[in-house]
């Protein structure tokens, strides 16, 4: 298998009082391209060789960089790479879903230093609440003085008007719908004064694809996540791209055609939910979709039509996306096994060949690579970005 390819961000900005954007773009750099010398940060970035040294000893003096190994073989002095310092800073992140909660820490590398998990048929506010005062508490008591002084913030992915998808009945249903009136950052405030930051579930996993996953290696691509219900995000200029009101992406609400010639959105047949109603028609408990560590083989008779299904739809979504933005890719990524992920990408791939493309290019299919976790880390990735790294939608000059 051939490396993938990194591509570059930016350029630096030399005039005085810019710093802020400089040292964002070089943590950003760092972030990208893993250990990197000062020089080749200084070609990258296009900022002078004494303004990127004054902005990294400074960073390292923060704390947030440390030196690697001096790197031999050429002609002159060993240059030490600098690379970002996992101690440097510390994230949490919280997931609501549809079927479970998770929150994690997680450090500046991306590495998840601790998580938690509470399981459910459907979530309920107080339930949530409670389950996050007591994780944080737990993780808390878990870290040195010095590390809880490096958390930065609390993240949280949470669908997108919740409170509309669901298909249950009596008072199960008032208290889902409860969360029309939760106000969640408030909420998380109530146990915790670190910055809140709320973003859209599958937006979060997109993010986290970008950010540790396979989006470094393009420039503009469409996401799909598959969980309990389908949902994507968009990445334009190298950065995921939220919107005005931080839905854009919401790839779940594609316009699609049932079998039967019904007008349907694409969270209506190619979600994970549709998995559990066909083994709770057999008699089969779902919760095996959810179980940790995840193995979908003894399910693979129902499975498989599942996964035709929603190959077929995946394809014809990819180009619907397409249409309006030519993404050169589209990353699929869900809350399944590896095995099962790959086979749903070959299938996108092959259905993407009889699809009518008239006036498009078909964009590349590719696999994405965090898996079940990615909306927890994309929501701790959130205060992270907010205060360290380069976001090249915010308005900030940019080029190729």
């Amino acid at each position: 298998m051939e490396p993938a390819v990194v591509r570059s961000i930016s350029t630096g900005l030399s005039q005085k009082g810019v710093r802020n954007h400089n040292e964002r773009l070089l943590l950003s750099l760092m972030q990208r391209h893993g250990p990197i010398p000062g020089s080749d940060l200084a070609k990258f970035s296009g900022l002078s060789a004494p303004t990127v040294s004054a902005i990294l000893k400074s960073l390292e003096l923060d704390g947030l960089l440390m030196r690697g190994e001096p790197m031999r073989g050429k002609v002159g002095k060993p240059s030490i790479p600098m690379m970002l310092s996992p101690d440097g800073v510390f994230s949490y992140g919280l997931k609501i879903g549809r079927r479970s909660a998770e929150i994690l820490l997680m450090d500046f590398d991306g590495k998840v230093r601790h998580q938690r998990k509470l399981a459910y048929a459907y979530p309920v506010p107080v339930e949530v609440f409670a389950f996050l005062a007591e994780s944080l508490a737990e993780i808390t008591a878990l870290l040195s003085h010095a590390e809880r002084l490096r958390v930065c913030g609390i993240g949280v992915a949470a669908p997108f008007e919740m409170w509309n998808w669901h298909d249950l009945m009596g008072s199960d249903a008032d208290r889902f719908a409860s969360w029309k009136e939760i106000n969640i950052p408030f909420e998380v405030n109530r146990v915790s004064n670190l910055p809140v930051s709320l973003v859209n579930d599958a937006t979060a996993a997109c993010q986290a694809e970008h950010v540790f996953g396979r989006g470094k290696e393009f420039r503009d691509y469409a996401y799909f996540f598959v969980g309990a219900f389908v949902g994507g995000g968009i990445v334009l200029n190298h950065s995921v791209f939220q919107g005005r009101q931080g839905n854009a992406g919401a790839l779940g609400s594609l316009r699609t055609v049932s079998p039967l010639g019904e007008s349907k959105q694409l969270v209506d047949l190619a979600s994970i939910h549709l998995l559990e109603g066909r083994l709770t028609e057999v008699d089969l408990d779902p919760a095996i979709i959810w179980q940790t560590p995840q193995d979908w083989s003894s399910i693979a008779r129902y499975v498989d039509p599942w996964l035709g299904q929603t190959a077929q739809e995946l394809a014809k979504a990819s180009l619907s996306t397409c249409s309006v933005i030519d993404f050169e890719a589209v990353l699929i990524d869900g809350a399944f096994p590896a095995d099962v992920r790959t086979d749903l990408v070959e299938r996108v791939r092959r259905y993407i060949v009889n699809q009518d493309t008239r006036g498009l290019i078909p964009p590349q299919i590719e696999a994405g690579s965090i898996g079940g976790n990615a909306r927890a880390v994309g929501a701790a990735c959130g205060p992270i970005f907010s205060q360290f790294l380069l976001n090249t939608n915010v308005g900030l000059s940019v080029t190729s």
